[in-house]
């Protein structure tokens, strides 16, 4: 269904509204198409999410945009139109959807090799259905694709064995702390150490460093910004007595699902609906998880090295923080259960940064009209569509608050630094052939 956010439509002319309205009844649906790139986007999805043991945190993103740089760079060995992100194959030919198979197959058995047998199976079963023979040249462009991105990113350190020794952070005003959880909200579980601490150091798949985007210092505790931050989270972000609007409540449920699944489904979806060609798709689902892959390792560097506490921390010890305009609340208690690591930058606003600005860029305009999809059982309705790829995220930005669980400054400096992250990737990676 067409969720039409007001937030969106009131900005637009009435005459470009209309034009709106005609696209997204007309020609969304005509456009969307499904290919082998959108397809086994969609299986790596479902695998990496099943995954047994689950992989830790944002370590999915990082997983997929293996897959996607593979799948590119065997397309392009083919297609020939755009550079590879890696491996450079000559006299590639074949199918091209034999050798996206193939690539996406290959780097997911590695990853997830308990899979493999599924896997195996997914595999030829598409190859059936689709026509497609097992000595078809393109399955072997897929298979050097994928073991020269495996190759590149065996042991970088995503999933370190053995993991680093917990992490949590300190006691002063300011740092951050584990934080307790409230059932049946779900996890984490209470008080538990930092999540993947390690991120941050792992070596971007575009970026020079992880610090090449590092933010700026969070606001000062003793600054008004802080205690304009501190009091929005405080009122609109509470479990109880919450200044939440039935619209921003709806928005913190949407946005409270399985946000690998919302996220790629957009790239996945405005890919079908708006490139010509499945080498066109290729390279734009590769710039998009490069990107997102490449601001979480950027949130991540921001949050080890500032450890800024989050809202319930800081409610709670507000009589601590030496801000006469921040007054404490022992009992204060965030709207959904606080994730376990630092506050500052949003790894979700990074992500989101990142997600919206590759698209902006690609398509070279943000006035596009598309549906998020939410996984979250009381999101209801559980579709929002947008008319700007901008507006998803500066929902993002308020729904952290919302939700109780980021101060606004994270949250809009970590779009800032997701935006940066996609411009380099859009400007330096994957460009046409000369």
């Amino acid at each position: 269904m067409f969720h039409l956010r007001w937030n969106s439509w009131h900005k637009l002319h009435p005459i470009v509204v209309a034009t709106f309205v005609t696209f997204s009844i007309v020609n969304w649906s005509s456009l969307a198409r499904a290919d082998a790139v959108t397809d086994w986007n969609d299986k790596a999805v479902q695998a990496l999410v099943a995954a047994t043991p689950p992989r830790p945190g944002p370590v999915i993103f990082l997983d997929l945009a293996i897959v996607q740089a593979a799948v590119h760079d065997a397309i392009q060995a083919i297609d020939k139109r755009f550079e590879p992100y890696h491996v450079e194959i000559l006299g590639a030919s074949g199918s091209p959807e034999a050798a996206t198979a193939k690539a996406a197959h290959d780097v997911l058995v590695n990853i997830l090799p308990g899979q493999a047998a599924t896997l195996d199976t997914t595999y030829q079963d598409y190859l059936a259905a689709h026509g497609l023979a097992e000595n078809d040249p393109g399955v072997k462009v897929g298979e050097t694709a994928a073991a020269g991105l495996l190759a590149l990113r065996a042991n970088d350190g995503r999933v370190p064995n053995p993991p680093p020794p917990p992490f949590t952070g300190g006691t002063d005003p300011g740092e951050w702390r584990p934080t307790p959880s409230n059932p049946p909200e779900g996890p984490p579980p209470s008080n538990a150490p930092m999540a993947i601490p390690w991120l941050g150091a792992v070596p971007p798949f575009t970026l020079e460093s992880g610090d090449q985007f590092r933010s700026k210092a969070p606001p000062a505790l003793s600054s008004r910004q802080y205690a304009k931050d501190y009091n929005e989270v405080k009122a609109v972000g509470a479990r109880s007595n919450s200044t939440r609007t039935p619209e921003q409540q709806h928005l913190a449920y949407f946005y409270a699902g399985n946000n690998f699944i919302l996220w790629n489904r957009v790239l996945r979806d405005v890919g079908a609906a708006r490139t010509a060609n499945i080498g066109d798709n290729a390279r734009l689902l590769a710039l998009g998880t490069l990107a997102i892959a490449d601001a979480f390792i950027t949130a991540w560097d921001s949050k080890s090295h500032y450890v800024f506490w989050r809202p319930i921390t800081a409610i709670q010890e507000g009589d601590n923080d030496d801000n006469s305009r921040t007054a404490g609340d022992r009992t204060w208690e965030p709207f959904l259960n606080t994730p376990n690591y630092p506050d500052y930058t949003s790894g979700a606003n990074n992500a989101v940064g990142a997600l919206t600005r590759s698209l902006e860029l690609f398509f070279g305009t943000d006035v596009v009209t598309f549906t998020a999809y939410s996984q979250h059982p009381l999101a209801n309705p559980n579709t929002l569509t947008y008319q700007r790829f901008s507006d998803l995220s500066w929902d993002t930005v308020d729904v952290r608050i919302y939700q109780g669980i980021h101060f606004r400054s994270a949250d809009e400096e970590a779009r800032k630094q997701g935006r940066r992250v996609a411009k380099w990737v859009f400007k330096h990676f994957l460009r046409p052939r000369k």
